[in-house]
């Protein structure tokens, strides 16, 4: 055997060789595409929304939730400015009411105060004049130390009632959150407004001419339009 032919045939097996690993390598890549698209096939799931059981799942994008009563955002908006300001008004009279019972407090401890000094004023002039008489001395020291109670309590109430007074102000930033969302609210509906207005037709839903459910290039052909319902449709056409 020539030189030759020895090269002619080991290059000969080396082709042979190379066209067998193209052959297997284009082999696993087609398994491995077929696995990648039963997988892809498998993840896709068919979504079916129950709006009347339908939770907002932030994790998902789609399907927004219905158009039920419990998701109009209008709607809620307007729920919550409603009990907000009901409730708002509901503490701003409670906290006038404790307030109320703050001063009656105050006052009728001022009165406490009056009657105690008073008693306070008898036992000095009575204990200084019968100073050997005890009961004297410890209704003296009794009274000095129910005055400085009373002191106390009067004005523990006038510092509740600044507080109550610090908490008023403090519910006024509700009525500001209020006029927050019914701005946010306004804008809502100029804009549900002006889309509505964008989109209107002079021309009603039922006169106009229904839809094929297939056209050509559709993916899904199942259900095609036959050439006897495009006769049909043309005769619509020409009956109106």
């Amino acid at each position: 055997m020539t030189q030759e032919e020895l090269d002619a045939l080991m290059s000969g097996d080396l082709d042979d060789e190379l066209a067998l690993l193209d052959e297997e390598t284009n082999t696993e890549n087609s398994e491995s595409e077929g696995s990648a698209t039963d997988s892809t096939s498998e993840d896709e799931d068919v979504v079916i929304v129950d709006k009347n059981n339908f939770k907002v799942d932030a994790t998902k994008q789609w399907p927004p939730p219905p158009p039920t009563e419990d998701h109009k955002v209008v709607n809620q908006l307007d729920d919550v400015t409603k009990d907000s300001e009901k409730k708002a008004t509901e503490i701003m009279d409670k906290l006038e009411d404790i307030n109320n019972f703050i001063m009656d407090i105050e006052s009728e401890g001022n009165e406490t105060v009056s009657v105690i000094e008073k008693n306070i004023e008898t036992f000095e002039k009575l204990h200084a004049k019968f100073p050997h008489i005890d009961v004297f001395g410890r209704s003296l020291e009794e009274n000095q130390k129910a005055l400085e109670h009373t002191k106390s309590i009067i004005e523990k109430s006038q510092m509740s009632a600044d507080e109550i007074m610090m908490i008023m102000d403090i519910m006024q930033y509700q009525d500001i959150h209020r006029q927050k969302i019914e701005r946010v609210i306004n804008v809502m509906r100029a804009l549900s407004k002006y889309m509505n207005s964008l989109f209107e037709s002079s021309v009603e839903d039922s006169q106009r001419v229904s839809s094929a459910v297939h056209i050509q290039g559709d993916t899904d052909t199942d259900n095609v339009v036959t050439e006897d319902e495009i006769e049909a449709l043309l005769a619509s056409f020409g009956q109106k």
